[in-house]
């Protein structure tokens, strides 16, 4: 059998075009032992991804020339040779853009609990790194507390509009999106509950925040990076916490020679900035994966998905992120077969 694969072919420079990517095909690997042999049904879209395939050091290696491209996703296992896992395991974790994977001592998937009731796109969105990001980043690294006033870059995407309702179930005091384009910024007060959305790419949007947050914000989950990121710096509170989640405006930027200007504003207000990765919480992803499922089931978390069918799509939706062309978390469909109980 045929494994179809997207490889790295060349460095971007700027968005992922025709150049940048091929569809090849392999032979199916085998099932070793103490392996076991996994279809790939659904693949993770995220911005973390154009990242990787800069030559550029990071939190991972930079995806070689050649290789296929580096994603997380969901498949099933088909065959075993390992008492791991079972034939019919729903499991999640770095399938990469192709149909087949093996998982093995060093490759190691995390089996999805069954009987949840939920389907596959909100398993892979809400239960997954998109919605666990969230909630560690809010609730951990930005140390949330009740009558918080709260502004979310990136408002309208898969990780942005969790931060929101996580935070407005807690008790934000109010919860200020930023997202680009008025479709956008309705989607986000009247889908998913923010008190206010401001529109980007409209001018002043230092001083709409002020208007927005007289008071001062208290946390900002940035999503987004740039002058974003510098007008918030100008409307923080004392004692503001500043969440670096992502640098969605400057992956594709191959002048990055502009830097924040306001930085003075965190030792004015006191504040604290603090990057992170949600691999930093390993350990505790059932702890987030309990609550977010919770808030699905009892109908306080909204999600939406943005499925994109084929693998040879993949570049195409991972350029959606950086468009706008998506409507909450973006997910290649693969092999629609693989469901789960």
């Amino acid at each position: 059998m045929i494994n179809r694969q997207v490889i790295l072919v060349k460095r971007p420079e700027g968005m992922v075009d025709s150049t940048i990517t091929s569809l090849v095909y392999s032979p199916r690997p085998d099932c070793g032992p103490d392996q076991a042999l996994i279809k790939v049904g659904m693949l993770s879209i995220d911005p973390t991804i154009r990242t990787w395939m800069n030559d550029a050091p990071g939190y991972l290696p930079p995806i070689g020339i050649g290789d296929v491209v580096r994603s997380s996703g969901v498949g099933v296992v088909i065959e075993t040779r390992t008492p791991l896992y079972q034939v019919g395991d729903a499991v999640f974790g770095m399938t990469n853009w192709q149909e087949w994977v093996v998982a093995d001592e060093e490759h190691k998937f995390t089996i999805v609990p069954r009987g949840m009731g939920l389907d596959l796109p909100t398993v892979m969105n809400v239960l997954g790194v998109t919605g666990i990001t969230a909630f560690f980043g809010l609730t951990e690294v930005g140390q949330f507390k009740a009558g918080d006033v709260v502004v979310v870059s990136g408002a309208a995407g898969a990780t942005g509009s969790v931060v929101g309702q996580i935070a407005k179930a807690r008790g934000a005091a109010r919860v200020v999106g930023i997202a680009g384009g008025s479709e956008k910024c309705a989607e986000v007060v009247e889908k998913y509950g923010f008190d206010e959305c401001l529109d980007y790419r409209e001018p002043r949007l230092a001083q709409r925040l002020r208007a927005a947050c007289p008071a001062g914000i208290d946390l900002y989950f940035d999503n987004v990076g740039g002058e974003i990121l510098d007008a918030v710096l100008t409307n923080i509170a004392m004692r503001a916490r500043i969440v670096l989640c992502g640098a969605i405006s400057q992956y594709n930027e191959m002048d990055r020679s502009r830097g924040l200007t306001n930085t003075s504003m965190l030792i004015m207000r006191r504040g604290r900035m603090e990057g992170f990765i949600v691999l930093d919480f390993a350990s505790r992803f059932a702890e987030a994966q309990m609550e977010l499922a919770s808030m699905v089931m009892n109908g306080t978390l909204v999600h939406q998905e943005h499925l994109v069918h084929g693998l040879e799509n993949a570049p195409d939706a991972l350029n959606l992120l950086f468009t706008g062309g998506n409507h909450g978390k973006t997910l290649v469909v693969v092999d629609d077969t693989v469901k789960l109980d």
